[in-house]
Parts: structure tokens; C-alpha cells; sequence
């Protein structure tokens, strides 16, 4: 019995102890000619982590993204989230895309609440957690409008609330103000963390701007193309929020851009 006991204590410190998401040796390929797009990616990313993908155009990390989502297989290794292999979208993921993709017949409030009612709530349930989830991310009053009545960056809070009304462990977002003025996209970036310290989900970030990343992340894993690989996993320890003036995110920026420098020079660290 002591043993048992013993063994079941062990797999429970494991279980415990395993990270959000599990990324081993994932590759994949595209095309008849199996042009590789990544190229034995490996990454652990813990329970309620910040993580930012960042590269340039053409390095896999929307591709990476996807296949964490399960909204495509890869061609050689797996992705594990809490210990199970991720074989299709569901299972506890959020995604919120570049293009917000609201449904342009339904007001703000409509948009969430029809998250919610797909993950089972009624349709009072729903529309009150659509109300909390819009108070939350600063469009209390914008409820009763439609997309084409809000701005870029409400268009986006909308889709950041919706994504929440899942209830997702992991939340998924390609480069998701990227289509934003700066001045708006530095505000959706404190909002945005502002949500993620409310809620503490995992995140998994993708963007191509390296302020960006220093501004969100707990780490930014830099990935290089041809094919896709990770060649600096830099971990951002600084307290938030974070002024752009802070000389040591400006260290960090040499360090990051250097990273991504396309003359192959650097290889991965950690």
C-alpha cells in the first residue's frame, strides 16, 4: 500500500510538474516538392506563461501556431497539451487571428454570447458572461454595437472577449494587431496584458515586431527560416509594465535583433 501510494505520489508531482504545452521535434513539410517550413522544433511552455513567437516573414511561426491549435498536423513529431497529443482544434485552445473574423450581423455582445452558447451555456448564461467579458477588456458601453461600428482595435477587444468566452487553458493569437496603427496597437498591448493578468492563461503570441515582444512576454523564442528553427529562447525578466525607455529591454533589442539577422550567424541559446 505504502508503495502504491508512493508510485501514484510520484505521477501526481509529474502531472503537477508537466508543462502547459509539450513541443518535441516538430517538423513539417508543404507542397509535392516537401519544401520544409520547420525543422525539428522543440519547445516546454509552462502553465499561465507568456510566450511570443518572433521572426521574420517566412520562418514558420504562424505554421507553428497552427499545428499548436490542431488546425494542421505536423509532418514529423507532436505537440502535447497537458499531457495529451493534440490531434484537432478543441481542447481547451482559444484562437484569436490578425482578422478579427466577428460576424458582422451581430452586435459585440451577440459575438461573445454565441461563443458561449457553443460551449454550452443558455442563452441568458451566455449573454451575461458576454456582458462581464466586454466590461472586462473596456467595451461596456459598445455592446449593442455591430463591427462596423467600432474601431480596429475594439473590433479586436470584441474577438479577445469572444476567444475568453471558451474558457480556453491556452490561448492562441497570430499576430492579432498587427493590421493596427502604433498608437492603437500599444494600447491593445496593455490591454491585453491587463486581461491576462485577470484570467492567467497560458498565451502563445505571434508577431514579427520585437518591441512587441518585449512588451508582452515572460519569453521570446526567435525562430530563423529555411527552415523553420528556434535560434534564441531569451526570457524577459523585467517587471510590467515596462517602459520602452528601460535600457535593459534596449540590450535585450540588440540581442533579439541579432538573433534575427538572416546570415546565419547565430545559433540557438537559452
Amino acid at each position: 500500500m505504502i508503495e502504491r501510494d508512493a508510485i501514484a505520489g510520484a505521477e501526481g508531482a509529474a502531472t503537477a510538474n508537466r508543462p502547459a504545452i509539450e513541443i518535441a521535434a516538430v517538423t513539417q513539410r508543404f507542397g509535392a516538392e516537401a519544401v520544409p517550413v520547420l525543422d525539428g522544433v522543440s519547445l516546454d511552455i509552462a502553465e499561465n506563461e507568456f510566450v511570443v513567437l518572433l521572426g521574420l516573414s517566412g520562418c514558420g511561426k504562424t505554421t507553428l501556431l497552427n499545428i499548436i491549435a490542431g488546425l494542421v498536423p505536423p509532418s514529423g513529431g507532436e505537440v502535447r497539451v497537458h499531457g495529451q497529443r493534440v490531434t484537432g482544434p478543441g481542447g481547451g485552445k482559444g484562437m484569436v487571428f490578425q482578422q478579427n473574423a466577428l460576424f458582422p450581423w451581430l452586435t459585440a455582445l451577440s459575438n461573445v454570447a454565441f461563443a458561449a452558447v457553443n460551449r454550452g451555456h443558455a442563452r441568458a448564461e451566455a449573454e451575461k458572461l458576454a456582458h462581464e467579458l466586454l466590461a472586462l477588456v473596456g467595451l461596456a458601453g459598445a455592446v449593442d454595437k455591430y463591427p462596423f461600428e467600432l474601431s480596429g482595435g475594439m473590433q479586436q477587444r470584441v474577438a479577445i472577449a469572444r476567444a475568453l468566452a471558451l474558457d480556453p487553458e491556452i490561448l492562441l493569437m497570430d499576430e492579432p494587431f498587427g493590421a493596427l496603427d502604433e498608437l492603437t496597437r500599444n494600447e491593445m498591448q496593455d490591454e491585453l496584458l491587463r486581461v491576462w493578468s485577470a484570467r492567467r492563461k497560458t498565451v502563445v503570441f505571434v508577431t514579427h515586431s520585437i518591441w512587441e515582444g518585449l512588451m508582452l512576454a515572460d519569453r521570446v523564442v526567435v525562430l530563423a527560416p529555411n527552415p523553420g528553427r528556434i535560434v534564441l529562447d531569451q526570457r524577459i525578466a523585467r517587471a510590467r509594465p515596462r517602459p520602452r525607455t528601460d535600457p535593459g529591454l534596449i540590450g535585450l533589442y540588440e540581442e533579439i535583433w541579432r538573433a534575427l539577422r538572416p546570415d546565419g550567424r547565430g545559433e540557438r541559446r537559452g
